[in-house]
Order: C-alpha cells, then structure tokens, then sequence
C-alpha cells in the first residue's frame, strides 16, 4: 500500500502540470503555425506567378517597409503584415537574378573615372562580373569600359545594362600590325594601349578644362582584385584638396601594388616627410615611374589640361607604359603616397587561370549559344 499511495502522489503531481504546460504551449504556437502556413503559402503562390512576384517586390522596395498587401490570397491581415515585413522571404525566391544597385549619387563627392579596357576570351564575362561586383559599393563611379573589338559586343553590352553602374561602353580593335602570329603581341605594344587612349581621348571631348566637374581617373584592369579601401583613398585625396580650397593642388596619387614584378609586392619608396623618393622594385627600377598601371590615380582636371598626355604607342620598351603617360603630367616631387605611406596593399595584380577546354573538341560539345 505504501508504494502504491507513491505512485498515486507522484501522478496527482505531475499530471496537473503536464496538462498546463500542453495548453499554453499549444496557445502560444497556434498564432506562429498560422502565420508560418501563411508565409508558406505566399511564398509557393510568388514563386509560382513571376508576375505577382515583380509586383510585390516593387511594392517592398518603394517605400521601404512594404504595405503588407498582396493581390490575391484570403490569409488573415496579422499575417500578410508578418511575411511583407520580412523581406527576405519575396528576395530569396525571385525567378529571375537583379543586380544590387549602386550607392546614390552625390553631388558633395568627386567621380571616380575607371577605365578598364577588355578583350573577348572564356573567362572575360567572369573577370566583368567580378570587378562589377566591387564597384557596385562605390558611390559616384563612371565605369568606362572599352572593347578590343571591330564593335561592342552583345555579352559586354548585355552585362553592363545589367548591373545599373553608371558606364560609358566604347571599343577600338588594336591593329592586326600590332600583333604577332596567335596570340602573342609585339612587346613594344602592350595590350590595352589603344582601348586606355581612346578613354583618355573621350574625358577631354567630354568635360571642358574650365568646368567644375570634379573627378579622378583609375586604370582597373580586368583582372585585378580592388580593396573597397581603394577607392576611398582616392576619394580622400580630392576631397583634402577641396578643404584647403585648391590653394595644394592635388595631382597624381600613387600606392603599391602586389604580385607584381616577380615580388610579394612593388611600392613607392616613401621618407619621413611623406614624399615618394624612389620605387621599391627589382625590375628596372630606375624607370621613371616604376609603378604598375593599378598603382596610381590622376586628377581629371590634370588630364584636361595636358591633352599632350597619352600612352605611347611606338618606341616604349616594357614597363614603361606607365611612365609614358605619367612623365607628361607630373614629376617624381608631384607624387601623393596613398595607403598609409604605401605600407598597405589594397589592389592585388591577380590572374584568373586559363580554364582547360581540351575536351570541347574543334566542333564544341558544349552549346556555344549558351553564355559563359
């Protein structure tokens, strides 16, 4: 009798508690296992009608909040509220991938003018891609790329309409006397010459050299990788001009550069007066800008006012297509180290590997009309 009135003691007690802690839990669940039903559903019907889709994403971005309203479903209104509030939920199932759009314009920061020129081969849309993808966080860029090509091409035209940067789309096609057999190039011309000048030539019959238009111009290749930091260096350096109301005149910026030269990295020698004295480099660095074309930003005003300046085409040996531009615009004293007095690396000198196709045969395996 003793172990039964235990076990009769022991389930009067747990029993009532059992019970209570089913009830509030099912009451509390119940409202989150409707709007969850809810949500789901709305989820299926989007993913299914792209066009509700468009409709219910543009009403989320208007104005920010989302009014919580959808066209068609009879769901209660505490749950149409909980699923237009998140977001995430109409972005992750989207039919159809839309570029992040680039910072809003402002007019209190100068235009960083990036000229990259391109040239068709298996990994260019990849290389684009990449690079678009960085410059997507940099508020007031002008991309101006610049096709190797008889015309632009539809992958290139295609990509640029997509990602919503402000561009300028140009091409020029390098000289079939300017190439050797296959696709080795003459040394003396270095591939992106032309496409570089012809982006040179497009600023100055664009912008006056008496406008206001405020700007820095970047050489990015396409096959580099950027720091975010980059830019904001090179926005740093125009805007301490404006606070010292142009009375220092601000030029040419420089910084290092790695995987260059058969180094970890090349830099400017920088003394302890914060001027650029020398260049920290194995290759001929007696040139007179021993600097990589990722290595430097000039004022666009600088360029408006030397037209004279360009990359030379003829006579320049390699590694000083660099100095032939820039020996035009400034002189070693002129030089603004950038980075922490060039002690940080912030563009590295990559090269995407040239995928193997071997298995493509000469008639393709694969469908050429499919874009990669």
């Amino acid at each position: 009798m003793p172990k039964r009135r235990d076990i009769l003691a022991i389930v009067l007690i747990v029993l009532p508690w059992t019970l209570l802690i089913t009830v509030w839990h099912q009451s509390a669940i119940a409202p989150l296992l409707a709007i969850r039903k809810a949500c789901h559903h709305l989820v299926k019907e989007i993913f299914i009608i792209p066009e509700r889709l468009m409709v219910q994403r543009h009403r989320l971005s208007d104005d920010g909040t989302g009014d919580g309203r959808h066209d068609a479903g009879s769901q209660t209104g505490d749950s149409k509220e909980f699923c237009s509030s998140d977001k995430d939920i109409v972005e992750v199932v989207r039919t159809e991938y839309v570029y992040t759009r680039p910072p809003p314009w402002s007019d209190s920061l100068p235009t960083i003018h990036v000229i990259t020129p391109t040239y068709s081969r298996p990994v260019q849309k990849a290389e684009l891609t990449r690079l678009a993808n960085t410059f997507l966080h940099v508020p007031n860029l002008h991309w101006i790329l610049v096709e190797d090509a008889q015309r632009r091409t539809l992958l290139v035209t295609r990509l640029l309409r997509e990602t919503g940067l402000n561009y300028t789309h140009l091409n020029v096609e390098t000289p079939r006397n300017y190439k050797l057999r296959g696709d080795a190039r003459d040394p003396r011309i270095p591939r992106g010459t032309m496409q570089r000048n012809l982006a040179l030539r497009w600023l100055r019959e664009t912008f006056s050299p008496n406008s206001t238009q405020s700007g820095i111009v970047y050489f990015a290749d396409d096959d580099n990788t950027y720091s975010l930091e980059l830019f904001e260096e090179a926005i740093k350096l125009f805007n301490i001009s404006l606070c010292l109301q142009m009375r220092s005149t601000r030029k040419v910026s420089v910084w290092p550069v790695a995987f260059v030269g058969g180094l970890r990295y090349e830099s400017p020698k920088v003394n302890a007066a914060g001027k650029v004295y020398g260049w920290k480099t194995v290759f001929d660095p007696h040139r007179p800008f021993a600097i990589d074309m990722a290595g430097f930003a000039i004022n666009l005003r600088l360029i408006l006012f030397k037209p004279q300046a360009y990359f030379k085409l003829r006579g320049v040996k390699g590694g000083y297509q660099e100095s032939s531009l820039l020996r035009e615009l400034v002189t070693l004293n002129d030089l603004e180290p950038k980075a922490a007095n060039c002690t940080k690396i912030l563009v590295w000198h990559t090269r995407t590997e040239k995928p193997v196709l071997v298995n493509e045969g000469k008639k393709g395996f694969t469908d050429p009309n499919v874009e990669i």
